[in-house]
């Protein structure tokens, strides 16, 4: 079955209208609901996960994990070696004469065909001979689908390109503001903002003009809209980014501004909206620090502030105490939750392990451009699969996100969506709306397995959709293959078909949807999908957790 067939079928069953990941204080991971999922069926190249029987016979000092070089090796048969190039070079000959088709050659994703020929692909890759893997990336993957793009508009700037109606309609705002008539500006604008949202000029005038009347939540609400269609338009952010200012959310301003230099980091204005970032910044703590009493500096270091995993990720915070944690920073509020996170939650210590997620998440956190983080990522002894983001590149994975992928690539776009969140400062954001110890937190059962309960941060759907973008655009620019995101939802799409999504997710954008748009963000910029996978590594290494989770399940069944 193509991928085509199993979109077409998954869209024909109904899909989950959530994100992906679950989340703990940034803990909306991306969004699907992940509690109980199946185990995934490994292909029969691969050991399968170790599963512990409840028996008197398990001894303790046997269900210590072994290192990965005494594990069962892949069997690779049909697959020469590495450095075999006679059969490497027949193979690439025998392919050459082949049609590769969508139909005929592109094996299904479950299939031991489709896991072998990225096997293969990726040992290419590593000696270099990137023409010849990306042929074999090509044959296992096959092309997308293709599959409902957005039909949007491409943006005008010019008023020359519009329609006869939308000249009408910007001809009328001008004579209106040359008679300085209100009205007879701002009822040709609104019409032509509701009718040819492409038209960026008008959208910009109209904004600016609710402004000036003092209704900036309306400029706001109609600038929001526009951005979302068009966000790689600097004057429709900056726009934004003004109003904003306007309503003295100086510090949403400088996300705003930080977050469009941060996509698109080669525009002319990149270097303009980062220093907008940081004036708005400063802004924002000179605000705040007016506020403070020396009292509440004091409390800073007496330990006034609390943070707790159970009732909420910061525990109950005083509105002087928030205040004094916003001065800090992101990044020192993402420091101090991380340690009682550390303190709170059990972590996987395997030096493989550890080194393993960790090369993954700084690969992908040095193309961030959010170089003042100190990002640290870690592997919480979870068999769920799940992550969660702190403020300041602070990233905890889940022991089960390694057992549930397929490849080092969908565990990097995984983790590649959760950097996303932290360097666009979504949970900072989020943590400094004004509701922040109200319905912000939302107390609802971990779907991982944890004893405790934890507090759910929840993400917006353009939040969501940032993150998918952004953590994709990761992935290339890392060297990963670009689909791995893509990959890593169809994968969570299959396991949890039939499923109904939490209410508290709801707002999130379900999962066919981001895997549209993620598809179309691949295939509009061009981002390399025939590129390095990891698949042979990440089973290793999947095996290597598969261990360790069934050694401590021998022990708990031992103690109790």
């Amino acid at each position: 079955m193509t991928l085509a067939d199993r979109l077409s079928r998954s869209a024909c069953q109904g899909m989950l209208a959530v994100g992906v990941f679950l989340p703990v204080m940034e803990l909306p991971v991306m969004g699907l609901p992940v509690m109980d999922l199946p185990a995934m069926k490994l292909p029969v190249t691969v050991a399968q996960s170790v599963e512990v029987e409840p028996s008197e016979e398990v001894d303790p000092s046997e269900s210590e994990v072994e290192p990965i070089e005494e594990a069962e090796p892949l069997e690779q048969e049909n697959l020469p070696e590495a450095g075999e190039p006679e059969a490497a070079a027949e193979d690439d000959a025998d392919d050459e004469k082949e049609a590769i088709s969508d139909e005929q050659a592109t094996p299904d994703r479950a299939d031991d065909a489709y896991f072998q020929l990225l096997i293969e692909a990726d040992r290419l890759h590593q000696q270099g001979r990137r023409a010849e893997a990306e042929h074999l990336y090509r044959k296992a993957k096959g092309s997308f689908t293709g599959v409902a793009f957005e039909n949007r508009p491409e943006p005008i700037v010019d008023p020359a390109l519009l329609p006869p109606a939308g000249q009408v309609y910007w001809r009328e705002a001008n004579a209106g503001q040359e008679a300085g008539l209100l009205t007879r500006m701002l009822v040709p604008l609104e019409l032509l903002v509701q009718e040819y949202p492409e038209f960026i000029p008008g959208t910009v005038r109209y904004a600016e003009l609710l402004i000036e009347q003092e209704r900036t939540q309306e400029a706001l609400a109609v600038l929001e809209r526009a951005v979302t269609l068009y966000p790689d338009q600097a004057e429709l952010v900056r726009a934004r980014v003004d109003a904003l200012a306007v309503q003295n959310q100086w510090l949403d301003a400088s996300i705003a501004a930080r977050q469009f230099a941060l996509f698109h980091p080669d525009h002319p204005a990149a270097d303009e909206f980062l220093v907008l970032a940081e004036e708005h910044q400063r802004t924002f703590r000179s605000r705040l620090r007016s506020r403070l009493t020396g009292n509440a500096i004091t409390n800073l270091f007496t330990g006034a502030i609390s943070f707790a995993l159970t009732g909420g990720l910061f525990g109950p915070i005083s509105a002087i105490d928030t205040a004094v944690l916003l001065l800090r920073g992101e990044e020192q509020v993402g420091e101090s939750v991380a340690r009682s996170a550390q303190r709170q939650l059990e972590l996987v210590d395997d030096p493989e392990v550890v080194a393993y997620v960790n090369q993954i998440g700084q690969q992908l956190a040095e193309v961030t451009g959010r170089n003042e983080f100190e990002y640290e990522f870690f592997v919480v002894r979870d068999p769920g699969l799940n992550a969660f983001a702190l403020p300041g590149g602070k990233i905890f994975i889940n022991a089960g996100a390694i057992v549930q992928t397929n490849s080092e690539a969908e565990l990097a776009g995984l983790i590649a969506h959760e950097i996303a969140h932290s360097a666009l400062s979504h949970g900072f954001q989020l943590v400094t709306s004004s509701n922040v110890t109200a319905s912000v937190f939302l107390p609802v059962p971990y779907a991982g397995g944890l004893a405790t309960d934890l507090t759910v941060l929840g993400y917006s759907r353009d939040m969501e959709r940032q993150a998918d973008a952004f953590g994709t655009r990761l992935l290339a620019a890392s060297g990963y293959a670009a689909d791995g995101l893509y990959n890593l939802m169809l994968t969570l799409e299959e396991q949890n078909q039939g499923r109904r999504g939490l209410a508290w997710l709801s707002t999130h954008p379900d999962t066919r949807e981001r895997i549209r748009n993620i598809e179309t963000l691949i295939e509009e910029n061009g981002y390399n999908r025939y590129t390095y996978e990891g698949v042979e590594r990440h089973w290793q290494i999947r095996e290597r957790v598969n261990q360790i989770l069934a050694a401590e399940a021998a022990d708990s069944e031992q103690k109790e």
